[in-house]
């Protein structure tokens, strides 16, 4: 069954926009201050160990995750899409491991902090309920946790949107930050609940026999 041009469409713009994302974030390994916000230069330089682990592994989970949503990957490469399934595993670890020890030292505390804070929290234990589904065998509840862990990585990018396009439109940067810290892990969220309520007959047999093979593979 092929897929239909939405769904293309829509998996080609995520994709872009997270290998970007990943690409523009990439740059603080090279460990130049002028490449730090200016805000956060001082706290970024003493606590480059927790702040590189979060970042390269948010890297790596933002480039990897969409490799995991194709049909065809699935079903005719499974050993693959484990393998992807557990580098991203491991990348979800220690981008949130990374991420609650930077927290606290966040701009506009305490709300901003508290909301990439809670982002981790979330992030490690939805990806945790989806490894924990597919060693199940519950593949269907595997891929609804895999899109709502996806969609909370997915948020690095919807946040760099938003404190983008905010500003643009009068919204001072500050309350930009505050309220994205929040909003875009919910956004990101609901749409990604949306996108898992209803499967579609057509859909549901074509996974029907990818889940058999994932299982299979798991």
């Amino acid at each position: 069954m092929k897929t239909s041009w939405p769904r293309r469409s829509g998996w080609l713009a995520m994709t872009v926009l997270a290998f970007l994302t990943a690409l523009l974030a990439s740059r603080y390994f090279g460990r130049d201050p002028d490449d730090f916000l200016p805000e956060q230069r001082a706290v970024y330089l003493a606590h480059l160990t927790p702040l590189l682990l979060h970042i390269g592994g948010g890297v790596a989970a933002t480039v990897l995750g969409p490799w995991q949503f194709l049909p065809r990957l699935r079903t005719r490469h499974p050993a693959v899409h484990r393998l992807i399934g557990r580098g991203y595993l491991l990348s979800v670890l220690v981008t949130g491991i990374g991420g609650l020890a930077m927290a606290p030292h966040g701009l506009y505390g305490p709300i901003a902090p508290l909301g990439f804070a809670t982002l981790a929290v979330l992030l490690l234990g939805t990806t945790t309920a989806a490894f924990v589904t597919v060693r199940r065998g519950a593949v269907a509840r595997h891929r609804v946790w895999m899109t709502r862990s996806y969609a909370l990585i997915f948020a690095a990018v919807t946040f760099r949107l938003w404190v983008s396009l905010l500003p643009m439109a009068g919204v001072p940067f500050e309350q930009a930050y505050m309220s994205g810290a929040w909003t875009c892990s919910l956004i990101n969220l609901l749409v990604a609940d949306r996108l898992t309520a209803r499967p579609t007959p057509r859909r549901s047999t074509r996974e029907a026999e990818a889940g058999r093979a994932e299982t299979r593979a798991a």
